[in-house]
């Protein structure tokens, strides 16, 4: 099961102070929209996202249809199918993908420990 391009997405109090800091560690902005209260930073191969204000707790997130890069990719398995999938090996959602629509869709789901796991298509 291949899930997509993987980043951390970090729920910060404050995006300016977030960014300067994430900087010093030598991380670039290379997506986002500051003005929306978020930023995509990449550092080498490592992916994260400063969030201010969207969510409470920080997630492990996947881009099905995504390179790290934020370069699409030419063939991905579909958030739906993903969804399908594990449906049938028994994980429980806390929201799911619309299985009867195409395109840009996500599903949400924990891990044991409360962890959210976001995999948001983006096409």
């Amino acid at each position: 099961m291949q899930l997509g391009a993987f980043s951390l997405s970090l729920a910060v109090k404050d995006l300016a102070v977030s960014r300067a800091f994430y900087e010093k560690l030598g991380f670039e902005a290379f997506g986002g929209d500051a003005a929306q209260g978020w930023l995509i930073m990449n550092n080498g191969g490592c992916v994260i996202g400063l969030f201010q204000g969207m969510f409470e707790k920080n997630m492990l997130t996947f881009n099905p249809g995504w390179r790290e890069t934020a370069e699409p990719l030419a063939e991905f398995t579909d958030v739906r199918a993903l969804q399908k999938q594990l449906k049938t090996k028994g994980v429980a959602f806390d929201v799911e993908a619309d299985e009867t629509t195409t395109g840009p869709a996500s599903f949400l789901v924990m891990d044991p420990d409360g962890n959210p796991i976001l995999v948001d298509q983006h096409r």
